[in-house]
């Protein structure tokens, strides 16, 4: 823009402009089903609720800027009338055309310079009446408006468009893994491999070259009163359906343990800088146990426990307040302790893979178990005695190598996806800014030098309060 052009624009503190009001007090007790609506402080556009008879009814074109907890967030409600909360401050133009173009300039703003306050951010009066706004020429702020929200419009839509995405790659990964874990995604290898060892003779015959060896049965008494859900007809006939401690018993699976470690429980004064990763539900994210950010329990107290330890390779499911996250301890990995919201299986892989128990422990199958049980519960956990009642879809093991294999592979195109959506949504998200800032550079839309300066509306604007204020004076 040049100088001269430059000159046409002003800059107005923002209480010259406007009159700024913090919003009422409504409890959420006083909404109604009817009545006005109310808004509060946050990102959407949306109503809080509705009140019959607010005290500071708003109208038309009136700017609402949350100023508690969640700062920021200017926006226009759009109805005739209107009541805000506490929670937010509202700012009232001369005209809505100026309420519009300062709301998007407002969007701009940097508020965490403004907000102040300890656990809750505020944001005061005071603090929204020290902005300065760049005020450009009233026919060039009309052309800005008109181009913003064309250009904004469609960065909405592409945003609602991208929104759509983890859906889409969710049910992706389930579609996946039930075709995985019913046998429809290897139909076509069984057809090319039909002499492989079914499932059941390959088990049997583990479970006597296996017999008399030590097996983890602790606290393994079936549980009772449960109705369990048995999908063994669902499979091809070269598998087996067999619970999990019959796969304890056949020495498929050598281990199932969570970290109940009873008297010895860790305490706060047990965890330190240094020692063994101590694993709880919340380390298990997105498939993965995130060791590095689990705490330390000290080496002497680690030593005291007997059970828990998980170790490389073994499947780690959390079955207590986040129930059915499942997550492998890659090779390599350390011994981790295990909290009590987490259980470890660990598995004979002569003829159980653990690669595909955590694939079936992901599925439908499984999850659809874990949910039965905790509706008959009433409780947001399922214990191992419990969960040894599963039943667990066991495929020959040339066929699991080759469903691991499938399924590695679709995730990590499902992978690349993701990463990509990712991309475009921060993207998408720098944009509005970027667009946003472009505009009130004057860098936007074309200069007209013919269009009559910003100074001039703001003589109008003072002059019109003065006259208000003087009018106030002489009727009291």
């Amino acid at each position: 823009m040049s100088d001269e052009l430059l000159q046409r624009w002003a800059t107005a503190p923002l209480v010259t402009l406007a009159e700024a009001h913090m919003g009422e007090t409504i409890l959420a007790k006083q909404l109604t089903l009817e009545g006005l609506p109310v808004y509060s402080a946050g990102q959407e556009n949306e109503p809080w609720g509705f009140l019959e008879n607010p005290r500071k009814p708003l109208a038309k074109g009136t700017v609402v800027v949350s100023a508690r907890g969640s700062i920021g967030f200017p926006k226009i409600p759009k109805v005739e009338r209107f009541a805000s909360t506490q929670t937010t401050i509202t700012l009232q133009f001369p005209d809505e055309e100026l309420a519009a173009y300062s709301c998007l300039w407002l969007k701009t703003v940097d508020w965490s310079s403004l907000t102040k306050g300890g656990a809750i951010p505020m944001l005061t009066v005071g603090d929204i009446n020290e902005l300065v706004v760049p005020l450009a020429p009233l026919a060039e702020r009309r052309r800005i408006v008109a181009k913003l929200e064309k250009l904004l419009g469609q960065v909405e839509a592409s945003q609602q468009r991208l929104a759509k995405i983890p859906k889409l790659i969710k049910r992706f990964r389930q579609a996946v893994l039930a075709a995985a874990c019913s046998g429809r995604l290897t139909a076509d290898w069984r057809e090319k491999n039909p002499h492989v060892e079914p499932a059941p003779d390959m088990l049997q015959a583990h479970a006597q070259r296996t017999e008399g060896r030590e097996r983890n049965m602790r606290r393994m008494k079936p549980a009772k009163g449960l109705t369990l859900l048995d999908y063994s007809g669902e499979f091809p006939t070269t598998w087996a359906w067999l619970k999990v401690r019959e796969l304890v018993e056949k020495g498929a699976i050598f281990d199932v343990q969570d970290g109940n470690h009873g008297e010895l429980y860790p305490r706060p004064e047990d965890f330190g800088e240094a020692g063994v990763r101590y694993i709880s539900a919340e380390h298990v994210i997105n498939d993965r146990v995130q060791i590095d950010s689990a705490p330390f329990l000290k080496n002497e107290k680690a030593q005291q426990l007997r059970i828990g330890f998980a170790k490389a390779n073994d499947v780690i499911l959390t079955h207590n307040a986040t129930v059915g996250r499942v997550a492998l301890l890659p090779p390599g990995s350390p011994d981790v302790v295990l909290s009590t919201s987490t259980t470890y299986y660990r598995v004979d892989e002569t003829v159980l893979l653990a690669r595909y128990l955590a694939t079936f422990l992901r599925s439908h199958f499984f999850q659809s178990q874990l949910e039965a049980v905790m509706e008959q519960t009433t409780r947001n956990q399922v214990s191992i005695t419990k969960q040894v009642e599963f039943g667990i879809a066991v495929p020959p093991l040339a066929e699991q190598q080759e469903i691991v294999r499938r399924v590695e592979t679709l995730f990590a195109v499902a992978d690349q996806i993701e990463a990509r959506y990712l991309k475009a949504k921060a993207h998408v998200e720098k944009l509005t800014q970027s667009i946003l800032a472009k505009a009130f550079r004057g860098e936007l839309v074309p200069q007209d030098p013919n269009d009559e300066p910003a100074s001039v509306l703001l003589e109008r604007i003072n002059e019109d309060r003065a006259r208000t204020v003087t009018k106030s004076r002489k009727c009291a």
